[in-house]
């Protein structure tokens, strides 16, 4: 397995980061998780050398914690980096900062969590858990030793996350990146800003939650069946990742044997800058073709916002694009009826046009939702 250092936190992380929220489960219940399988397979692991778990307070169902608790009994605790998350979503108070922590290193049974997070923060998260006095509960945790590092995972504009940055004396953060996602929320440009400051950076979706690797079009297919030596679609999205320096950890939520193999397998090797200008060029190629496949130019900018209806734009057409770029009907489709369930679809769109002239890419939006809607509601697309 391959290490690389996490910032200046000067821990020793494996490449492959595993992502305990896709465990294999008995029933449809995501709390439901399968120990005589995920415990073996996460173990596994660990055993093959991946020393970095990442876990959270609401995954599956809130008992991914518990969970961790399991997998890192009979010394294993000591062979891993154990990352988690408080979650920012549900604080009210200042006492809440306290009490979730105490809480969470109860369910994982450990006197230590080496990296706390705040989970998902963006500005009105931020803007909530900061007036709070957040920094100072991570200091006073930090420095008694209930935790070892600070960060966050984000989910909002570049300018949000430099904001953040700078607020604290950071040393971790979780963001997403992939080739197609490469100037999306923090972005490359984002990553390189918290490098540069000595945080430690963790990548989740580097297969944008599996887009990137399951079924892929038949232009993009053949693009990558023109290089040598063959290689997966998750393969050549997890290199173009792990290529860049400025990652320390990729995490996976990983749920069978091969794919902890293959994962395994490709970051054991795929070491920062070793990627070709032809094998970066490729992807190069193969992103112009999804975004040639894009129904709807939406940088998701949010500009747009809020919709007096209560539309939610950026998200329609996000379902959209997914549905179109990536051949991914079903997920599509299903979110979308979620999306209606909660009166935030084209039904709700009046025509006001408020929205249109706020649009830096000049979409004539309310058209472009009724073609959305036409293409994501069951009903209309039969």
């Amino acid at each position: 397995m391959q290490y690389r250092c996490f910032g200046n936190t000067r821990q020793k992380v494996s490449a492959l980061g595993f992502g305990l929220m896709r465990l294999p489960k008995n029933s449809d219940d995501p709390a439901d998780i399968d120990d005589e399988r995920a415990i073996p397979l996460v173990r596994n692991a660990i055993d093959q050398g991946v020393n970095f778990l990442d876990t959270a307070h609401g995954y599956h169902g809130g008992e991914s914690e518990r969970f961790a608790a399991r997998v890192l009994r009979d010394g294993y605790r000591e062979k891993v980096t154990l990352m988690t998350k408080l979650p920012s979503y549900a604080v009210e108070t200042e006492d809440d900062f306290e009490r979730l922590l105490t809480e969470q290193m109860e369910k994982l049974e450990t006197d230590h969590i080496d990296i706390y997070l705040l989970h998902a923060l963006n500005r009105e998260r931020w803007d909530k858990v900061a007036p709070l006095g957040v920094t100072r509960f991570l200091d006073r945790a930090k420095g008694d030793g209930r935790i070892g590092a600070t960060g966050f995972s984000f989910h909002d504009d570049r300018s949000v996350f430099k904001e953040i940055i700078d607020a604290y004396s950071w040393d971790a953060c979780l963001i997403q990146l992939n080739f197609m996602d490469w100037d999306y929320q923090a972005g490359v440009e984002g990553m390189r800003y918290a490098a540069e400051r000595g945080m430690g950076i963790a990548v989740m979706e580097p297969l944008r939650g599996g887009k990137l690797a399951g079924r892929v079009p038949h232009e993009v297919d053949r693009l990558w069946n023109t290089m040598h030596p063959e290689r997966s679609p998750a393969e050549w999205a997890f290199r173009w990742v792990a290529n860049h320096p400025e990652v320390g950890t990729i995490l996976s939520g990983m749920s069978t044997q091969d794919e902890v193999d293959e994962n395994i397998r490709v970051l054991s090797d795929a070491t920062p800058e070793s990627m070709t200008r032809e094998e970066l060029a490729l992807i190069d190629r193969v992103r112009e073709v999804y975004l040639e496949r894009m129904a709807v130019h939406c940088t998701e900018c949010g500009y747009c916002m809020p919709c007096p209806e209560g539309v939610d734009i950026p998200g329609v057409f996000k379902l959209h694009n997914d549905l179109s770029m990536y051949d991914d009907t079903d997920n599509a489709q299903r979110m979308y009826a979620n999306m209606l369930r909660d009166e935030k679809g084209f039904p709700q769109c009046i025509s006001c046009r408020i929205c249109v002239p706020a649009c830096p890419q000049g979409i004539d939006i309310p058209e472009e939702l009724a073609e959305s809607h036409a293409a994501l509601d069951d009903d209309s697309a039969k």
